[in-house]
């Protein structure tokens, strides 16, 4: 036996209930030999046999880590010897599967053309986390491809990994393409779960599971060694219960990867994004809201939720600055969507020459594969096909990016400028959501509670790129205000 260990008392077995704790709740647990990493993995694989494979069946957990369990035992041991890495030592973390993980895993993308020899490699923030302590539990279902194989299959639905469900209302859409990390962290399958997003995927899932969803400026955390649609957008971020989580949840994934083509400002080096997470961040700031909650009660009436929210951050101190907030004009869906194709044929092809072992190798290859093996559903893959058929020109590319990019980035700069804001938020239901994500600036979605039917409801804090930190702490002082955050009942 381990002289370390002579003497220690076996943790007793965990009760009920954990798995609404707090990662602090969770780490002072641990602290005080009342929990141990080990046996929360398995009192969340208990409870993900439970209700993910069985009972409702909510199908967010596309693999779990068979390494898991020894991961948590390893850390265990380093904690009782007295080394604790960080805050997130022994906190268990799911994965979007769409990111690397060097281990017996699959990165699938939630496509059955990438089953085979796992990657090679650990994408850079997997490394991140890993060196903080976190176990890496499983990987999620997603939208297949991220979203981007064809028009017309359902959100959250893949062909490796199937429909995921709303564990709020199972009937209700889980949104897409993070659907199985958002619908995770809502059914308390792991206290936090990594996404992406490359326009909307992050921030919509969140918003309908009733989740805090983050998607930072890109390039604030690496995309190295995640399945790519388009490196001018594509970005991972946290998808936790709360901000503080998100927060500590970002502090472990950040970095510097010399393998990221954005370079992040040097003032944001060694950031700690939970620094500003204080009770009245709200106090004294303008933040701007969509004109039509102030001019007319349709709005109001429409989303009374929004309306409701806009009212607690007022009573917590912030000055509401009603703006117009609008897509751009001179900006087409077949622009985008031809942005994103050439994007696809750019970035895939680079991501399949890193992966071996795999039925395909190449872009024409997956269209194949899927031809021959459509599955029962046989949903089409017509989003892979125009990617495919596209003429790529690397200045056209670069340039149709960076029309797209200053265009919505210049709409939320000179709103902020103009009526001296701190930040604007949004509901889901307004438009201009896409401008965020097309300017590649930070959004935060925010619980605000649910709707008559038992569905979340929530609200969008965003601003302009690197604000990603004061974002976090205007969402800290909502949520502390609001205290929104919805359970879900597994209604049909």
């Amino acid at each position: 036996m381990d002289d370390s260990l002579k003497g220690y008392a076996p943790m007793p077995a965990p009760e009920s209930g954990l798995e609404y704790l707090s990662v602090d709740e969770l780490t002072l647990r641990m602290a005080c030999n009342q929990l141990s990493a080990a046996a929360f993995v398995q009192y969340l694989l208990n409870r993900i046999q439970a209700l993910d494979k069985q009972g409702p069946a909510l199908n967010a957990i596309i693999e779990l880590n068979p390494d898991a369990m020894a991961i948590a035992e390893s850390l265990d041991k380093e904690r009782r010897r007295g080394h604790v890495r960080g805050p997130l030592h022994g906190i268990p973390v799911l994965l979007k599967d769409n990111i690397n993980t060097y281990d017996q895993m699959q990165t699938s993308a939630g496509s059955l053309a990438m089953v085979g020899q796992p990657a090679s490699k650990d994408a850079f923030i997997v490394q991140q986390l890993r060196a903080a302590g976190a176990i890496i539990l499983g990987k999620t279902n997603l939208s297949e491809w991220a979203g981007f194989r064809g028009t017309g299959i359902p959100d959250g639905w893949s062909g490796r990994g199937g429909q995921t469900k709303n564990p709020h209302v199972l009937s209700v859409t889980p949104l897409g393409s993070s659907s199985g990390s958002g619908a995770a962290v809502a059914a308390g399958f792991a206290p936090l779960a990594v996404g992406t997003e490359t326009a909307g995927s992050i921030v919509a899932p969140a918003s309908i599971n009733g989740v805090v969803g983050l998607k930072p400026t890109v390039g604030l955390l690496s995309r190295s060694g995640i399945v790519p649609i388009s490196h001018k957008v594509d970005t991972p971020g946290p998808m936790t219960r709360t901000v503080r989580e998100a927060a500590l949840l970002l502090n472990a994934m950040t970095g510097s990867d010399d393998a990221e083509s954005i370079k992040k400002p040097l003032a944001l080096s060694g950031v700690d994004y939970t620094a500003m997470l204080l009770p009245n961040s709200l106090v004294g700031r303008r933040i701007g809201f969509p004109v039509k909650f102030d001019t007319t009660s349709e709005a109001g009436q429409s989303d009374p939720q929004f309306s409701q929210a806009l009212e607690v951050m007022q009573a917590a101190g912030a000055q509401l600055i009603p703006v117009d907030f609008n897509d751009p004009e001179s900006q087409t869906p077949e622009a985008v969507d031809r942005a994103f194709s050439m994007g696809i044929k750019r970035h895939l092809p680079q991501y399949l020459a890193t992966r071996s072992g795999l039925a395909i190798q190449t872009l024409d290859d997956l269209l194949q594969y899927n031809n021959r093996s459509s599955g029962a559903e046989g949903y089409g893959q017509a989003t892979l096909s125009a990617a495919s058929n596209i003429d790529f020109d690397e200045a056209t590319y670069n340039e149709s990016w960076q029309k797209i990019q200053s265009e919505n980035a210049a709409i939320i700069d000179n709103l902020l400028i103009e009526h001296q804001l701190d930040a604007m938020v949004l509901d889901v239901g307004s438009p201009g959501l896409n401008v965020i994500p097309l300017a590649g600036y930070p959004g935060i979605m925010m619980p605000s509670g649910v709707d008559d039917d038992g569905v979340p409801t929530s609200v969008l804090f965003f601003g302009t790129r690197w604000s990603d930190a004061a974002l976090l702490a205007l969402a800290y002082g909502y949520e502390q205000a609001s205290n929104a955050r919805p359970t879900p009942g597994f209604k049909p």
